[in-house]
């Protein structure tokens, strides 16, 4: 599914909406350039899961961890350069925990992620370059 973000606001209320439709040990896998909302999709995504804490960018720590009924960790792969990177920090042990993993910067790493991952595609809007074009798939479940 594609979607239409006119505002922050909005990508927020889309991840929220995307995390009932999650299951623990669900991989949401993001691909899109710098500053096309990403952090604020998983903002929305924390509070769907009910989970509590700040959401920021992870860009220095690779990645920040919010407690709630299913956890969410949320990495941000932008100074990796490859799968084996991401293995070294412990992926398979994230992936062991039962939580929701929200990867930004994917493309890195993406032959380390599950085959039925959800791909979320960030892009900017043609008609207004602060709109953003958000795809979904990979989640067909209820």
């Amino acid at each position: 599914m594609e979607y239409l973000s006119h505002s922050t606001t909005e990508t927020e209320a889309l991840g929220e909406a995307l995390a009932a439709r999650l299951h623990p040990g669900d991989v949401v896998a993001y691909f899109g350039g710098l500053g096309m909302g990403k952090t604020a999709f998983t903002r929305g995504l924390a509070r769907g899961l009910g989970c509590t804490g700040r959401v920021t960018s992870p860009t220095f720590t690779i990645v920040n961890e919010y407690d709630g009924p299913v956890p969410l960790f949320h990495f941000d792969l932008y100074r990796l350069n490859s799968a084996d990177e991401l293995f070294d920090i412990g992926w398979e042990d994230y992936l062991d925990r039962s939580g929701i993993c929200a990867v930004e910067w994917s493309e890195q790493a993406e032959d380390a992620f599950p085959e039925d991952m959800v791909r979320v595609t960030f892009r900017r809007c043609a008609e207004d370059e602060n709109w953003r074009r958000i795809a979904v798939e990979g989640v067909e479940r209820t």
